[in-house]
């Protein structure tokens, strides 16, 4: 749909700082954009996901590590205990990250 509404405001230099430092820390640039999502629905949540990412990196490099296990144990009809613990571990390594991520997303204020 075509904004064909203009709306302007005046700020002053000390209200103008505040309004880019807040569109910087949610990663807006339009002034445009930021003012019409902050009057239509009042806030805007970022959220910093590289925590999300680094689980996910662990997840992925836990999987692989499976996959060359299952694969080595179909292989040679055995499986190690040392390789079961590894995996045991890792395993509780992304259990313990994916906590941490999931407290910092339970403390967040809206």
């Amino acid at each position: 749909m075509e904004r064909t509404v203009f709306l302007g405001c005046r700020l002053t230099l000390s209200e103008k700082e505040i309004l880019d430092k807040r569109m910087e820390e949610c990663g807006i640039r339009s002034i445009s954009s930021y003012m019409r999502k902050m009057a239509l629905n009042g806030y805007i949540v970022r959220v910093d996901l590289a925590d999300v990412k680094e689980v996910l990196r662990l997840l992925k490099i836990n999987s692989n590590n499976l996959n060359q296990y299952a694969h080595k144990a179909n292989a040679t009809g055995s499986i190690y205990m040392q390789d079961i613990e590894k995996l045991r571990s890792q395993h509780e390594e992304i259990l313990d990250a994916m906590g941490v991520v999931l407290d910092k997303l339970n403390g967040m204020k809206v």
